[in-house]
């Protein structure tokens, strides 16, 4: 009686204002100021309070939290948010990882939960196909592309050292041959922060120039790599984070086979071009590597947080990660334990709002969602390319746009600064090739044409309003 009283009287009221509170969230999303507009002061004067003794009332904490978000949360999953490459919540998978919650599956092993496991067994095969990828790699559903890469490297660290005869998950690194790690002047901070994790350290790794769209040089990868003995891990790139170009990866992988180096393919967002026909060759040749890391949460439009580690050899993959214990009910069968896949040991079940994405748009439907969100890309970078004083910085090859002002650091960082004030949308900077400049990233779903033209109207008018206020 009590557990009924419990279930149907308390979840119902919280999960009623919750719900409540989320549809006009989302019906003002459209329309709302894109950024925060309350200080840290503001928000800790609402929130902070000595912790309660017997605790206060559920839904009044719930309508407390709501209260604020629209004052001191950002508008991340915004038509109108271009920073950081960051997607909105597709609906169906909004739903699905409200499931989740409610249903509170620890996804570490099958025994746990068997839904969840063959869940993400099925996801990972679906992704495995959209990005025609060796079908009997290893996949594990982790965090972010940062904990993606770290997986992925913590497979080729075994796997190299696997094949120069040591063992490091059991005898470590100390006295162990040296591994040669490659990457990019343009790779992303992940890779370095996963050299860090893993015991390998930032200064063994050894950088190949790039070009002006950031794209690694293959002669100089050729150079490197031949100067080199030893095991070797290479780390190349598909999506630069700031101007959104591919690394060669068809010679890259060529270069890497022919050596006996294992390739690495970070691919966050830039993975995804693999799902559409038109941008798919931006993306040839990225079969040819070892292991691939990717984000859901970015172009695939799944809620935060969701990355992915692909690997093509999965025994590397799998003694990289897996741990064992007395205690745990371990499957010796064709079903999935995810803890042998990821770093986590209890772990949300993230791969469901993954598996709904996918079921519910299907092929045709991801292709589109990442065609439209270059072609807005475009679209953007055409109409302010048309202000005089305007430059665009990158040849717009996915969904990254590279903007500069006047040709001059200080109004293009006010610029950047104006219209993340104004809250028309929100977008971000960057440093490129020692040139500040506003960098807008197109991922959401939900951007449409009219979303665009809206943005950059209020970009040129912050751009305008500056330049009017300087003194002749």
């Amino acid at each position: 009686m009590a557990n009924d009283r419990f279930a149907s009287a308390v979840f119902d009221e919280y999960l009623k204002k919750a719900v409540a509170h989320a549809s006009s969230y989302l019906r003002k999303l459209p329309d709302r100021h894109v950024g925060a507009r309350a200080t840290r002061d503001e928000l800790l004067q609402a929130l902070r309070v000595p912790l309660p003794r017997r605790g206060d009332e559920g839904g009044d904490v719930i309508d407390l939290l709501a209260s604020q978000v629209d004052r001191g949360g950002v508008a991340c999953n915004s038509p109108r948010y271009f920073g950081f490459v960051v997607g909105g919540a597709y609906p169906v998978a909004l739903a699905a990882d409200c499931l989740v919650s409610t249903w509170d599956q620890n996804a570490g092993i099958y025994a746990i939960s068997p839904l969840v496991a063959v869940v993400e067994e099925v996801a990972a095969q679906w992704l495995l196909d959209l990005f025609d990828l060796p079908r009997d790699s290893g996949v594990g559903f982790v965090t972010g592309c940062q904990m993606a890469n770290f997986t992925c490297l913590a497979a080729a660290r075994h796997g190299v050292l696997r094949r120069a005869g040591w063992d490091v998950e059991a005898d470590g690194l100390a006295g162990a041959p040296r591994i040669n790690v490659i990457a990019s002047a343009e790779s992303h901070i992940t890779i370095d922060v996963a050299m860090r994790y893993l015991g390998l350290g930032t200064r063994a790794v050894q950088r190949v120039e790039s070009d002006e769209q950031g794209r690694m040089r293959v002669d100089a990868l050729r150079d490197k790599v031949a100067s080199l003995t030893g095991p070797t891990i290479i780390c190349a790139q598909a999506g630069n984070v700031n101007t959104g170009s591919c690394d060669p990866l068809r010679e890259i992988g060529r270069i890497a086979n022919e050596a006996g180096a294992w390739l690495h393919v970070d691919g966050a967002f830039g993975l995804w071009a693999r799902a559409s026909e038109s941008l798919r060759p931006l993306a040839d040749g990225i079969e040819l590597a070892d292991s691939w890391a990717t984000d859901a949460h970015k172009w695939l439009n799944v809620p935060y947080d969701s990355g992915v580690a692909m690997v093509r050899h999965a025994q590397d993959h799998r003694a990289a990660m897996t741990s064992a214990a007395a205690y745990l009910i371990q499957t010796q069968g064709e079903e999935r334990d995810a803890v042998d896949w990821v770093p986590e040991f209890s772990r949300r079940a993230r791969g469901v709002p993954v598996y709904a994405t996918l079921r519910a748009l299907g092929r045709d439907g991801i292709a589109d969602l990442v065609d439209r969100s270059c072609a807005r890309a475009r679209q953007m970078a055409d109409l302010l390319a048309q202000e005089p004083g305007v430059r665009i910085l990158n040849e717009v090859a996915l969904n990254q746009v590279l903007v500069r002002f006047d040709d001059d650091d200080d109004i293009t960082r006010a610029v950047i600064s104006g219209v993340q004030r104004d809250g028309t949308c929100w977008l971000g900077g960057t440093n490129w090739h020692g040139q500040a400049a506003m960098r807008i990233s197109v991922s959401n779903w939900a951007t449409t044409e009219d979303d665009a033209s809206r943005s950059v109207a209020a970009i040129v008018r912050v751009f305008r309003s500056l330049r009017d206020a300087v003194p002749t």
